[in-house]
């Protein structure tokens, strides 16, 4: 439909990146027709348009009413309402025809000229009226979806104060320096990246790293712009501001991804123009045959292609702004469309379905020993120890707050373990063959329940005091998302590294039933291949670099958002609160996205099609072929409207709990540049 021109827009710092990323049509894309691209634009009903569809609404009244027909010839009024009403209409007609491109433009003002020219003033007027209504109509459903992106940038204040010489004052955010310190009171948003210089509170910073509960700050913490301060009043370090922050990435990433064309988008380009030259194809023939006006004018009346070429955009849009509202960040609409045909799900282990760290997980004394005396032993022994095992175990050993002496001896054997003395008693840490070497009997039993954890026996003068089960942790909603994955119908497969009884372990537990385990990172690319190779559609979740060969041979590869910058910047979607479920609900968001598309390129050909044999027919006047193109159309486009994200709710404050992701905050800049 017609061209929407882009309003003025104030470039603030949340604004900067918008500005900063911004990429011409032309370069973007210069092959298509270029329809949903003319509804970029916040659209707001101005009064020109207002004082348009009136004028249109009055002449076509006073036609039908015959209010004042000076010349009996032709109907003045007529004359003067389809000028004035169909000059947007017939300019944007003439622009596609110099730039060559078909839209329902050029059929529609053939057909207000048609109906004109044999005396149908009020047919004319009735079409016009029907045409600018559906302009404004899909003009604002259409920004309400470039709004779901403007959100993103409205969200941070306009004004900030800062303490400057002594003194504090409000700024513009745009003068923002870094080195300024700002001070944010409760229940503002932090404009700034930076370190709190003094003050304490509680800071709700999910649009950034995916934390579900307000995390504690308190001076030399880190804090991120886009974050709401919940409780007390702090003071700000700025070290990025703008564009650079971890916010402005990420707009920039979201705005990227929007302005991106996905397959089907062209698709829908040039299938809109096809259903142009179909109506007037049916159209001349219509007239050839019966030579009937009226129906003629019908049939280019009736064909309408707006719901795909507009609906389509809109529907990727709302897609990804949806999916960036969970914390998944979608770098394209390419990504959305493949993950929407995506078949099989391939999954790593370390750092993608667990937490990437060893962590104690069972006790295991033997008769007459206490746990707390065997987690003593070991942790007294491993103090020193840079293992990552040694290390769990002296974290744990913390936490329960126990004793842990130092040692007076130590010695490491690799691939063995710990030979340590501590208060005069000989300390053994370490594996089975270990104990064998120092005839420390080590029953069979001991081990049972602890397959998939590494086993650590512990050892004093020759005698066993029991076994430590060390394992890497589950992420507590890694179940509940293979379970959602397993509800749409998805193959899931568990590739890793580790060794097999340990990958048992972690499948089992999460109800995964293919797995692959002691794979290099060739052997998983091979895999990936394979599975191409064999039709599958493939995702590919990992975090580390030995996944990032995997991640791009992938038809979307995913990374979890504290994992390695190699696998982020490999991958097509970037999960910035490693939350699973998330994934999960972005791949229902990508399936949704391309069933809503589809269904408007099937409604809009049974529509068209049947609409163009009822008016070749002569059972639709051009009244009623309006109302019917019309109405399909703003259906069409209103179920894309369904994606796009509500009103956002701010989180209320609640018990904060240390924040996982206070590490992959600062590392958002660099994934998403």
């Amino acid at each position: 439909m017609a061209v929407l021109e882009d309003p003025p827009l104030r470039l603030g710092v949340a604004d900067q990146s918008q500005a900063h990323t911004t990429v011409p049509a032309a370069e973007a894309h210069d092959d298509h027709h270029n329809h949903g691209d003319q509804h970029n634009g916040e659209h707001a009903l101005a009064w020109p348009e207002v004082a348009r569809i009136a004028f249109v609404a009055m002449a076509a009244v006073a036609v039908w009413f015959r209010l004042w027909e000076p010349l009996a010839s032709v109907s003045v009024i007529g004359v003067l309402g389809v000028i004035v009403g169909g000059r947007p209409i017939f300019k944007e007609a003439a622009d596609n025809i110099v730039a060559r491109r078909m839209t329902m433009e050029l059929s529609m003002s053939i057909a207000i000229v048609a109906a004109a020219a044999i005396g149908e003033f009020f047919t004319a007027l009735v079409i016009t009226l029907f045409v600018l209504v559906a302009e404004v109509l899909e003009g604002m459903t259409v920004s309400r979806g470039r709004r779901a992106i403007h959100d993103l940038l409205d969200f941070l204040p306009r004004s900030v104060s800062v303490r400057r010489g002594g003194a504090v004052r409000d700024v513009d955010i745009d003068d923002l320096k870094v080195g300024d310190s700002v001070l944010a009171n409760p229940g503002g948003r932090v404009p700034v990246d930076g370190t709190v210089l003094s003050g304490h509170s509680f800071l709700d910073q999910a649009r950034i790293t995916g934390e579900s509960m307000p995390v504690e700050k308190v001076a030399g913490s880190p804090v991120y712009a886009g974050s709401i301060n919940q409780s007390g009043a702090i003071e700000i370090r700025a070290e990025r501001v703008g564009h650079d922050t971890s916010y402005g990435k990420i707009i920039e990433a979201v705005e990227r991804a929007e302005r991106s064309r996905a397959p089907v988008q062209r698709l829908a380009d040039r299938f809109a123009g096809y259903l142009v030259y179909f109506a007037l194809g049916a159209a001349v023939l219509t007239f050839l045959i019966t030579w009937d006006v009226r129906s003629t004018i019908s049939v280019v009346i009736v064909a309408g292609a707006c719901g795909i070429a507009a609906g389509t955009p809109l529907a990727i849009l709302g897609g990804i702004g949806r999916a960036a509202r969970l914390g998944a960040i979608i770098k394209g609409g390419l990504y959305l469309e493949s993950l929407g045909r995506v078949d099989t799900i391939v999954l790593d282990k370390t750092g993608t379905l667990t937490f990437g760290r060893p962590e104690v997980q069972k006790i295991v004394p033997t008769g007459g020993v206490s746990p707390k005396a065997v987690v003593e032993a070991a942790a007294s022994a491993e103090v020193r120890s840079e293992h990552p095992l040694g290390q769990a175990i002296v974290t744990y050993a913390r936490a329960q707050g126990r004793t842990i002496l130092e040692p007076e001896r130590f010695d490491y054997t690799p691939g063995r373990g710990i030979t340590a003395a501590v208060g005069g008693a000989t300390i053994l840490v370490g594996n089975r063959a270990l104990m064998m070497d120092r005839d420390v009997a080590v029953p069979a039993t001991i081990t049972v329940g602890l397959e998939g954890a590494s086993e650590i026996f512990v050892a004093r003068d020759g005698r066993l005091l029991g076994a430590i089960a060390v394992a890497d942790t589950v992420r507590p909603e890694a179940r509940r998302a293979i379970e959602a994955l397993a509800r749409m119908r998805l193959r899931v497969i568990l590739l890793t590294g580790d060794t097999k009884a340990v990958a048992d372990g972690v499948a089992r537990s999460l109800g995964i039933g293919e797995v692959e385990a002691d794979l290099l990172p060739e052997d998983k690319l091979a895999r990936i291949k394979e599975l191409v190779a064999h039709g599958r559609v493939v995702a590919m979740l990992g975090d580390g670099i030995n996944d990032a060969p995997a991640l791009t041979a992938a038809a979307v590869g995913v990374a979890m958002g504290s994992g390695t910058d190699v696998a982020r910047e490999s991958a097509d979607i970037v999960l910035l609160g490693n939350d699973l479920v998330r994934f999960a609900d972005t791949v229902a968001i990508a399936r949704r996205t391309r069933r809503i598309i589809w269904q408007n390129f099937v409604g809009t050909i049974a529509v068209d099609a049947l609409g163009i044999v009822l008016a070749s027919l002569g059972f639709l006047n051009p009244l009623l072929a309006a109302f019917i193109h019309v109405t399909s159309e703003m259906t069409f486009i209103l179920n894309s409207a369904r994606l796009l994200p509500g009103a956002e709710r701010t989180a209320e404050p609640a018990i904060a709990r240390p924040s996982s992701h206070d590490s992959l905050a600062p590392q958002i800049p660099r994934l998403l540049a």
